[in-house]
Order: structure tokens, then C-alpha cells, then sequence
């Protein structure tokens, strides 16, 4: 897969797919299932005009794209927290309805009980302590029961992982239209996958 997998110091797994290993096209896959917590898949293609495209279906939209896909909680931490530079990541993933930071959970009246967690971050480095810390309390984890994705987009893991977004960009303008997301009961998207770009 192209992928760095290391236990930090205090325990928390962190997966490396494209900021100091290469990472890969499967190794994006993969990561796109895992954002969507299992209740998805992510397939290639090809044809249809385009070199490859990535199909993404579920027949629990609303719990994969919603509840966990969505890059909706804010992690971020000032230069004086980390003693050097700002960091900013929104986190996606399984571990955002063990937290329940944001509002959209009180909405879906849904939230996860477990005794492991993943988020999947869209960095180009790591998190510092302090934001992993943030993720460990406020998602109830021991260090050792976390595991944190890092997929720059600007990496192939990073650019598959984005467009394997795809059915979860319509529930998230559904959702923005106030359309009844109970009548939402099975979803398929598709969408071409390009080459990664260093912007």
C-alpha cells in the first residue's frame, strides 16, 4: 500500500499515506471505506471518457457519508500549544461520533460507544500532542485504541480518498437543502479520479 505505520511514544497508532511514505491509488481505497466507517465501498474503474473513476455506494448513506465521511470536526491548536507552528486539519471518520463535537450529531440523533477509534486527517504533517490529546479525551480512547490517518491531497492516497467523497458531497447538500435525510435509505455516486496535484 505504500504506507508508514508507526506507534507513537504515548501510544497512538499513526498511519502515514503520502507525507514521508508514498502511498498508493489502494491505499486511498481503503482509506475512503475507513472515513466511511465500513458502511461504504470504494471501487475503481475505468472507461466512460476517462482514464479511471472511483465508484462509491452504501446502503447506510446517511450513518457512512453524515456520521462519519464529512471532514467535519475542527482540530486545531495555536503556535504557543504546539511550540512552534499553528495546526489546522478538520478530522473525518470513525471517531467523530465518539466525540460528537459538532451540531450535525444532535441532528442525526446518533452517536457511536466504542473502545477503538480512527480518524482520518488531510494533512502534510502530523498532528502535534496536543491535538491528539484533544481527540483522546474527547473521544473517551487509552492512546493505544487510536488510530490517526494522515492523507495529504496532494498524495495518491490523499487525492483517491478526497474524490471517494463523492456520495457524501450529495448527502451533505441534501442535508444543507433541509431534505428529510430519513428517505435517504441507499446511495451510489461516481466520479473520475485525476492525477494528484501539487495544489
Amino acid at each position: 500500500l505504500g504506507v508508514r505505520v508507526q506507534r507513537e511514544a504515548s501510544g497512538v497508532n499513526i498511519v502515514d499515506a503520502g507525507i514521508g511514505a508514498p502511498g498508493s491509488v489502494a491505499a486511498g481505497l481503503l482509506v475512503g471505506e475507513i472515513c466511511m466507517a465500513g458502511f461504504g465501498n470504494v471501487r475503481l474503474r475505468s472507461g466512460d471518457g476517462w482514464p479511471t473513476w472511483l465508484d462509491v455506494h452504501s446502503a447506510q448513506p446517511v450513518l457512512a457519508c453524515l456520521a462519519s465521511q464529512y471532514a467535519g470536526w475542527s482540530l486545531a491548536a495555536s503556535k504557543e500549544e504546539t511550540g512552534g507552528k499553528k495546526f489546522f486539519a478538520l478530522g473525518s471518520g470513525p471517531a467523530r461520533a465518539l466525540a460528537c463535537k459538532e451540531p450535525l450529531f444532535a441532528e442525526l440523533g446518533y452517536r457511536d460507544r466504542a473502545d477503538q477509534g480512527v480518524i482520518v486527517l488531510e494533512v502534510d504533517k502530523p498532528p502535534p500532542r496536543v491535538v491528539l490529546d484533544k481527540v483522546l479525551r474527547d473521544c473517551a480512547l487509552a492512546p493505544d485504541a487510536l488510530t490517526v490517518v494522515l492523507t495529504p491531497t496532494t498524495s495518491l492516497a490523499g487525492t483517491t480518498q478526497v474524490v471517494a467523497r463523492v456520495l457524501e458531497v450529495a448527502l451533505h447538500k441534501a442535508h444543507q437543502l433541509h431534505f428529510d435525510l430519513s428517505h435517504i435509505v441507499e446511495g451510489s455516486a461516481s466520479a473520475p479520479l485525476p492525477a494528484p496535484s501539487p495544489d
